[in-house]
């Protein structure tokens, strides 16, 4: 897991597409839990935040999951979820620079899907 401080990827999102790498990967299994946010902070040099804040965004994808008292653990989700997630985040940012409201965005995804095979 590389992270790179002089990138204009913000940390959290360099953070989260590490962890996702590794899952993908298979360096981190459906039910095994990853290290301590402290732990990862440390090895990556970034605050602990960071990785909380980069967990809490996987969380969301569907590929980790928080248990109180037990850490982290990867979910059994596929890893094409969270890319899917990713991709929809870009689309909604793309929307918005172009002005677009939610409606909008949300009849535009209906037309392509009815249209494609």
């Amino acid at each position: 897991m590389g992270i790179d401080h002089g990138s204009l990827v913000p940390l959290h999102e360099q953070v989260a597409a590490a962890i996702r790498r590794a899952i993908a990967e298979g360096e981190a299994g459906p039910g095994e839990r990853l290290p301590p946010a402290r732990d990862l902070a440390a090895v990556l040099g970034v605050n602990a935040n960071t990785v909380f804040r980069a967990l809490r965004t996987l969380r969301e994808e569907g590929l980790v999951e928080f248990r109180r008292g037990r850490g982290v653990s990867v979910t059994g989700a596929a890893p094409q979820r969270g890319a899917l997630v990713v991709k929809a985040r870009e689309l909604v940012a793309m929307a918005r620079q172009y002005g677009y409201r939610r409606e909008e965005l949300a009849s535009i995804i209906e037309q392509v899907s009815v249209e494609l095979p």
